[in-house]
């Protein structure tokens, strides 16, 4: 599991001081990317590679909100990999309190094609999915 620190700025709230929704996938974008640098294979070198992974479902459940400088914990890990396809599952806590937990489905393709392909024995390799789910049910 990846876990980064993240201060909210009041850009992502809303006139309330809340966290507007749509900024928590955003989290979600943030810790994928260091998934993968703490994998030791950044997402620029896997475009480099020849492949691009975008978001083909999504889900996020809010519980409590985030609020303008709230100090965040964000986590992330892979849960499934499977032929072309990985899912990602986030946590989005305060104070270890949960705010929001949820997941992205991406589609590894050919960035030169847009087929899909199966994804890279290095990501599979570096990443080492649990294949187990730690989310409430969503």
């Amino acid at each position: 599991m990846t876990t980064i620190t993240y201060r909210v700025i009041y850009g992502d709230t809303d006139q309330m001081h809340v966290v507007y929704y749509a900024n928590y996938y955003r989290f979600f974008e943030r810790v994928r990317n260091e998934i993968m640098r703490d994998a030791g294979y950044t997402y620029e070198t896997f475009e480099r590679d020849g492949f691009v992974m975008p978001v083909i479902e999504s889900r996020c459940r809010y519980i409590s909100s985030a609020k303008y400088d709230d100090l965040l914990e964000i986590s992330g890990r892979v849960t499934m990999a499977s032929g072309v396809r990985c899912r990602i599952e986030c946590e989005v806590r305060r104070n270890g309190e949960l705010l929001a937990c949820g997941y992205t489905v991406h589609a590894c393709l050919r960035s030169e094609t847009g087929r899909p392909f199966r994804i890279p024995e290095r990501f599979l390799q570096l990443v080492e999915p649990s294949f187990e789910s730690v989310l409430p049910m969503l």
